[in-house]
């Protein structure tokens, strides 16, 4: 897909913290409604060892003006493009949730265009190979917000705010349907090592069917269940930067 004059890196990626002589850079994604600043606490642990580009999907905060993307292939397909150019270094993505099921297409995308990634992090998200039928995209506003809450996110405390709520509504209904409409095309797993991290009590996403991202690999597969539902790595955000850390910066992992 070309680029236009707003489909930019700069408008794409988010570095908060830029690290030019960084060991290496990880591409995080974020989850359905997320936004790039989701991940500000991620890049700034890691500068400068490792650079954080944390991204920022169309039609949200300073992007709010630019057209949805409607699945996750197609926005795959730009992050993938954008990223031939930064492989100088050790690259690896970390996606939470719908982030996950897009970081793993982009990994496909750069395996097969010559430009295999360190590692995949993979957060609170099925593997691709266990799908579930859900139209939460095609609920009435109420059922979106019910949903919102009953997945409890971290920033539950502004749905009490109508005019916030209905800001945001079209951002969630919109990734909704394309983590809904998701079908992975058939290919051979990916070459890279593939680490999953999922909460023990996250209600759409099972830790047996997380389990299962370990069929997407023919590398080094790492299994972490943590305590907690769906945003589980709010709570456990130390246990995530260590492992980060030891696999992008080469540090000793300390014993969680």
């Amino acid at each position: 897909m070309a680029g236009t004059s707003e489909d930019t890196e700069e408008n794409w990626f988010r570095r908060f913290h830029p690290a030019p002589q960084s060991a290496a850079r990880l591409v995080c994604l974020p989850h359905a409604g997320g936004s790039a600043t989701f991940y500000f606490p991620v890049s700034r642990s890691l500068a400068p060892e490792v650079e954080v580009l944390a991204v920022q999907y169309p039609g949200r905060q300073d992007r709010r003006h630019e057209p949805f993307l409607t699945s996750i292939g197609t926005i795959a397909d730009r992050v993938a493009e954008l990223l031939h150019d930064k492989t100088d270094r050790p690259l690896a993505l970390f996606g939470h949730s719908m982030g996950a099921m897009i970081a793993y297409e982009v990994a496909r995308r750069l395996e097969q265009a010559g430009h295999p990634v360190e590692a995949l992090f993979v957060s609170g998200r099925r593997a691709p190979s266990r799908q579930r039928d859900e139209s939460v995209h095609t609920r009435t506003d109420d059922g979106v917000i019910a949903e919102l809450r009953r997945l409890s996110g971290t920033e539950m405390d502004l749905l009490g705010d109508e005019d916030v709520v209905r800001m945001i509504l079209p951002v969630v209904r919109n990734d909704y349907r394309a983590v809904e409409t998701y079908r992975p095309t058939a290919g051979p797993p990916l070459a890279t090592p593939v680490v999953a991290f999922t909460g023990t009590d996250d209600p759409v996403a099972s830790v047996d069917e997380v389990a299962a991202w370990a069929e997407h690999t023919s590398a080094d597969f790492e299994l972490v269940p943590l305590a907690g539902g769906h945003f589980f790595l709010t709570r456990h955000q130390d246990v995530i930067l260590r492992y980060l850390t030891d696999r992008l910066a080469g540090k000793e992992r300390a014993h969680v």
